[in-house]
């Protein structure tokens, strides 16, 4: 799922190629797609765009007659900026957003149809918001009584949108990775000292991809939009070395997700029991490194 840094760089690029400038129409090709009845989407053709904002993880596109778009991209959902008119294809696509100076092509991947549209009034777009704090624009204290109104793992509390704002399965990996803590450390078990370090790790990490993005775009459309980006210490790395200590990184899998973390760095070369993995195994789970090796 794109997280903070990508839906930034989505937010930029449309306020680049979107706003004062009007939406034809819109064509739909998911019968999924559009979650809401009222107002119609059929009033929105023929008004300007006068704001683009992010809502958490969903990018809400502002009209002139108080509409919004809002949309959510989900895990395989992505956006493309094409000519004018263009065709909208026959595999991926769910919709394309007419503009007079482009079409905006929504896809998504796979057959879920989790991605979604919906058409809002500006007095009901509150509905949206999940309350996460952004720690860009946080107090370390605002942080560390957010990070600790729970006791939960930090790789829980990190993704969760009700306590965090933008931060998904990819950078929480690689902010307890830049942290050096555990990622099924407690959170009220954590040091002064470790919540200074998570607290600047996640503003390190997000403000460091977030140029990283804005600086691979320039000044274009956000085209490879990705939660595996070579570049990345610890997420997607599994058996690969880390970066830091060359140490084979590790994972926990569970349901459609995964936890890449590197043990000498992060749980003093302790492996972390994978689920399924430590059931089937039982006793001869290696509980270390050097177990492993």
């Amino acid at each position: 799922m794109p997280e903070l840094p990508d839906i930034l760089n989505y937010r930029d690029a449309l306020r680049e190629r979107i706003v004062g400038h009007t939406l034809l129409g819109v064509r739909q090709k998911s019968l999924f797609l559009l979650r809401t009845v009222e107002p119609p989407i059929s009033e929105c053709a023929g008004q300007r765009v006068v704001a683009v904002e992010r809502i958490g993880k969903r990018i809400a596109i502002g009209l002139e007659d108080d509409a919004w778009l809002v949309i959510h991209l989900m895990i395989a959902g992505r956006l493309h900026w094409k000519a004018a008119g263009a065709p909208l294809g026959a595999k991926f696509a769910l919709a394309g957003f007419d503009f007079d100076d482009g079409t905006l092509v929504f896809t998504e991947a796979g057959s879920k149809r989790r991605a979604s549209l919906h058409v809002v009034r500006r007095a009901t777009l509150e509905q949206f918001e999940r309350g996460g704090l952004n720690v860009l624009e946080a107090t370390e204290l605002a942080f560390a009584d957010r990070l600790t109104l729970g006791n939960h793992t930090l790789k829980r509390a990190l993704t969760d949108p009700r306590a965090f704002d933008g931060i998904g399965n990819a950078f929480s990996d690689e902010i307890l990775h830049a942290a050096r803590i555990s990622p099924l450390q407690l959170t009220r078990n954590l040091s002064a000292p470790e919540i200074t370090r998570l607290y600047d790790a996640c503003r390190q990490v997000l403000a460091h991809w977030t140029k990283q993005l804005t600086a691979e775009r320039n000044g274009g459309f956000p085209e490879k939009v990705t939660a595996f980006r070579p570049e990345m210490a610890v997420h997607g790395k599994f058996g690969q070395p880390c970066p830091d200590c060359g140490s084979k990184v590790q994972r926990i899998r569970y349901a459609d997700n995964e936890t890449n973390y590197c043990a000498r760095c992060q749980t003093e070369g302790r492996l972390l029991a994978d689920r399924a993995l430590s059931r089937l195994l039982k006793q001869d789970w290696p509980k270390s490194l050097d177990e492993l090796d």
